[in-house]
């Protein structure tokens, strides 16, 4: 990973962008996760990262499985810390911070799947987009403060 990455971050920044992102329709949750993620730590991620995570929302093409913004938080821990080499053995490192902010997510909200968590709501309706904002905004700023800790970057708390 080539850049100069910023020294501090700023999670309400954070929480800003990815939730305006959504909001706006920019993009869609994962999506909006990796574009912050990459603006916000002024890394030298190809943009085409993004385009990685367009299958993601609405649960994985549609099918409403995993919350798009984990998927896109995960994305950008294997980003910053997964391997290239097969026999890399962080790895098992990555595989600890996916799972961190697996279980921050399913702590707070029960499941993972987006079937549950969208049920009985209309996709695109105001009680959606509100609790998918929210969920990416939220997801941005764990997956920030996880990378920023990881990296001894500092942030706000």
């Amino acid at each position: 990973m080539k850049c100069e990455m910023v020294k501090r971050i700023n999670l309400e920044d954070i929480s800003k962008e990815a939730e305006g992102y959504y909001a706006n329709g920019d993009y869609y949750c994962s999506e909006a996760i990796v574009a912050t993620i990459r603006n916000q730590f002024r890394v030298d991620m190809p943009i085409e990262a993004i385009a990685m995570t367009s299958g993601f929302p609405v649960g994985v093409g549609g099918s409403k499985c995993i919350c798009g913004a984990v998927s896109g938080g995960v994305m950008c821990i294997g980003y910053f810390f997964g391997r290239t080499n097969p026999k890399d053995l962080k790895v098992n490192k990555t595989l600890e911070l996916a799972k961190e902010l697996h279980d921050y997510f399913t702590t707070k909200n029960k499941v993972l799947c987006c079937r549950i968590l969208t049920k009985d709501m209309i996709l695109g309706s105001e009680i959606h987009m509100k609790q998918c904002v929210s969920f990416t905004g939220d997801i941005a700023v764990k997956t920030a403060e996880i990378i920023a800790r990881e990296l001894d970057i500092e942030y706000n708390v």
